[in-house]
């Protein structure tokens, strides 16, 4: 029997933040569902910055299909799960099924890579009070505000919960989180 890893995220995401752990994870070994707040084509991103603007810009990105909609997700079929950033989660937050998702991973310590701005979702569950976390720097007063401790470098570690700034600290991060994730999920 594989070992599953589920991405939640949705139209607006950052490509790499969605795709790099899809097939990280995959080459690793788990099996990766990508589930979204209904089974369509989804339409991503990229993030990038450009000489005189204050902040990133965005461009149209990767099409990708999710697997499953997010009241198809039986949380205890997965080991671990994964919140990509981009604009995605401004949204997401408010969908109550994802909520729920979520906060049955942190109930059950299960490890979570969240990224950029994946810690809003997180944030919306009430799972980041004590927590040390870092996040896409524009966040820091948003994980403030939800209790949490924030750090500005590539990757923190708090337990089962892996957090990161943005795709360009994907080595960082996923070198953490699938350390947690050997230890927790071990595929064989």
């Amino acid at each position: 029997m594989s070992v599953k890893i589920l991405i939640v995220t949705g139209d607006a995401a950052e490509s790499l933040e969605v795709l790099y752990p899809y097939q990280r994870l995959r080459e690793e070994g788990y099996e990766v569902h990508v589930a979204a707040p209904a089974r369509k084509k989804l339409q991503f991103v990229v993030h990038d910055f450009e000489p005189g603007f204050d902040t990133y810009t965005e461009k149209p990105g990767y099409t990708w299909p999710a697997d499953l909609a997010f009241s198809e997700v039986d949380p205890g079929d997965y080991a671990a799960i994964v919140i990509p950033g981009g604009r995605a989660p401004e949204y997401l937050r408010n969908d109550p099924e994802l909520r729920k998702i979520l906060k049955s991973f942190f109930d059950a310590d299960k490890p979570v890579a969240q990224i950029c701005h994946g810690p809003l979702l997180t944030a919306a569950t009430g799972s980041l009070t004590g927590r040390r976390v870092t996040a896409y720097p524009a966040l820091e007063l948003d994980m403030q505000a939800a209790g949490a401790s924030f750090q500005d470098t590539e990757a923190v570690v708090d337990g089962t919960l892996v957090s990161s700034r943005a795709w360009p600290d994907h080595p960082a991060w996923m070198r953490e989180f699938l350390q947690v994730l050997r230890a927790k999920a071990p595929l064989s």
